[in-house]
C-alpha cells in the first residue's frame, strides 16, 4: 500500500497534472477533510473510472459565514492520508489558504446567479459564491476531465453544473447517491458535533424524508403536502431548528406544484449547535427514489 502523493503548491500539483494527464483520464474529488465513507465512495468511484485520482483538502473559508465554524471544523489529516492510501489515491493536494487566496481576500469571485441565493444560499449568505470560486480554482489548478460530488450536498450540486456548464469548463461532474449509517443519517464531517441525545434527533431529517418518499409511492404528486408531511415529522420529532424544508426542481432549485416531473426533497435544520442538510431525489413520473 503506497501513501498518495502529498502535494500543497499549485504550480506542483498542476504539473503533476500535467504529467499524470498524459497515462489517461484524471478524477477529482475534493473535499475539506475529516474524511468518512462518503467521501471514500467518491475516490472509489474516480478509481474506478479514471486513471489517476486526486483528491483536494482544504477547508475554503470563503464558503463560511462570519459566525459559522470555520475556526473548529475538524482538521484530521494524517488519518485522511492513511484512509486515501487504502483507497489507493495517486495526490492528495493540500494547499494552505494563502496559497490559494495569496492577496489574503479572494480577489476575482465566481458567482452563480439565481441558483446559488437559493436553498443553503438564502440563510448562508455568499456560501455558493465561496464554493463555486475554490471549486473553480481547483478545476484550473488539477485539470480533471471528471469531478465527483455526493448527492447529500445537492444544492451544491446545482451550482456547480450551472458554472460547468455557463464557463465551459472541459470535464464531466459526476453525482454519487448519498451514503448513509445503518440507522439512515446522511454521512457529514459535522455528525461528530452532536451529542448522544443530538445525534438520536438528528434521525428526524432522514424519517421526514422517508414518510414524504412512501406517500409518493402511494401515489400523492402535491408538492405541498409533501412538504407539510415533512414539517410535521420534524417538528414532532425533534427539537430542530427548521432552516428550510423544500420540494424543488433538482436543477434550478425552484419550488415546484407536483412531483409528477421529479423533484428534489431537501431539508435543512440545526440539531444542538450542528447545522444539517438532507435530501431524497425523485425521479420523473414514477417518482421513485433515484439515491437511496
Amino acid at each position: 500500500m503506497n501513501r498518495p502523493e502529498l502535494i500543497t503548491s499549485i504550480a506542483a500539483m498542476r504539473e503533476a497534472s500535467r504529467q499524470a494527464k498524459k497515462r489517461g483520464p484524471i478524477g477529482l474529488v475534493p473535499t475539506m477533510g475529516a474524511l468518512h465513507d462518503g467521501h471514500l465512495s467518491l475516490v472509489r468511484a474516480a478509481r474506478a473510472a479514471c486513471d489517476s485520482v486526486v483528491v483536494s483538502i482544504f477547508v475554503n473559508p470563503t464558503q463560511f459565514g462570519p459566525d459559522e465554524d470555520y475556526g473548529r471544523y475538524p482538521r484530521t489529516l494524517d488519518a485522511d492520508l492513511k484512509l486515501l492510501a487504502n483507497e489507493e489515491a495517486d495526490f492528495v493536494f493540500v494547499p494552505e489558504a494563502a496559497e490559494i487566496y495569496p492577496a489574503g481576500d479572494t480577489g476575482t469571485l465566481v458567482e452563480v446567479p439565481h441558483i446559488g441565493d437559493r436553498l443553503d444560499g438564502v440563510s448562508r449568505l455568499g456560501h455558493f459564491r465561496g464554493v463555486a470560486t475554490v471549486v473553480a480554482k481547483l478545476f484550473h489548478i488539477t485539470l480533471p476531465d471528471v469531478a465527483f460530488f455526493g448527492q447529500k450536498d445537492a444544492a451544491q450540486v446545482a451550482v456547480l453544473r450551472a458554472m460547468v456548464r455557463d464557463l465551459n469548463f472541459p470535464l464531466k461532474l459526476i453525482v454519487c447517491p448519498t451514503v448513509r449509517e445503518p440507522d439512515g443519517l446522511a454521512m457529514s464531517s459535522r455528525n461528530r458535533y452532536l451529542t448522544i441525545s443530538e445525534r438520536a434527533q438528528s434521525l428526524a431529517l432522514y424519517r421526514a424524508l422517508s414518510e414524504a418518499h412512501g406517500e409518493v409511492h402511494r401515489g400523492v404528486q402535491d408538492a405541498r403536502e409533501l412538504r407539510n408531511t415533512m414539517m410535521r415529522v420534524l417538528q414532532s420529532e425533534s427539537s430542530a431548528r427548521i432552516e428550510y424544508v423544500e420540494v424543488v426542481d433538482p436543477d434550478t432549485l425552484l419550488p415546484i406544484e407536483d412531483v409528477s416531473e421529479g423533484a428534489l426533497l431537501a431539508i435543512a435544520a440545526q440539531i444542538g449547535g450542528t447545522r444539517l442538510i438532507d435530501n431524497f431525489l425523485l425521479a420523473p413520473s414514477t417518482g421513485s427514489n433515484l439515491c437511496e
